[in-house]
C-alpha cells in the first residue's frame, strides 16, 4: 500500500466526469487500499478516485464505523435537508456551510464486486453525496449558497 498525492483545488482533473469501472482487478484493489490509507493519513472521512488523479467512479468513506467502498455508485433517492460545515481534502483549510439532503438511498458495488444498497442519514448521507459529487466534477464549494 502507498500514500497517493491528493489533487488540490485548481487541478483540472477535479472538474472532469469519471468513467465507470468495468473490471475489479488487482490494480483496482490496490488503488482502493491506497485510497483508504491516504484518506486515513489525511484525517478525512472520504476520498474519491479523481482526488488521487484517477478518473474512475470510485470512492471510499469511513465516518468512524469502518471503511465503505463504492464502485460505480448510483444515487436512487434523496429526501429532507440538512445544513452543516463541509470541508474537502482537495481544499485544505477551507470549510463552508452546505445544504444537502438529510437522507440518501444509493447502490454500488463493493471491492468484491457485490452489489449493495445503502440507506443513510446525516453525516453518512452527506459523505456519500459529497464523494459522489467528485465523480461528476462537482466540488462542495459549488453547492455553497452565496
Amino acid at each position: 500500500m502507498a500514500l497517493r498525492n491528493i489533487r488540490k483545488y485548481g487541478d483540472a482533473i477535479l472538474r472532469k466526469k469519471c468513467r465507470e469501472v468495468d473490471e475489479i482487478d488487482k490494480r483496482l484493489l490496490t488503488l482502493i487500499e491506497d485510497m483508504k490509507e491516504t484518506m486515513y493519513d489525511a484525517d478525512g472521512v472520504g476520498l474519491a478516485a479523481p482526488q488521487v488523479g484517477i478518473l474512475k467512479r470510485l470512492f471510499v468513506i469511513d465516518i468512524g464505523e469502518g471503511p465503505l467502498v463504492f464502485i460505480n455508485p448510483e444515487i436512487l433517492e434523496t429526501d429532507g435537508t440538512q445544513t452543516d460545515e463541509e470541508g474537502c481534502l482537495s481544499l485544505p483549510g477551507e470549510s463552508e456551510e452546505v445544504v444537502r439532503p438529510n437522507y440518501v438511498k444509493a447502490t454500488a458495488l463493493n471491492e468484491k464486486g457485490e452489489k449493495f444498497e445503502i440507506e443513510a442519514e446525516e453525516l453518512l448521507a452527506r459523505a456519500i453525496l459529497h464523494e459522489n459529487d467528485h465523480l461528476n466534477g462537482t466540488l462542495f464549494i459549488d453547492r455553497v449558497k452565496r
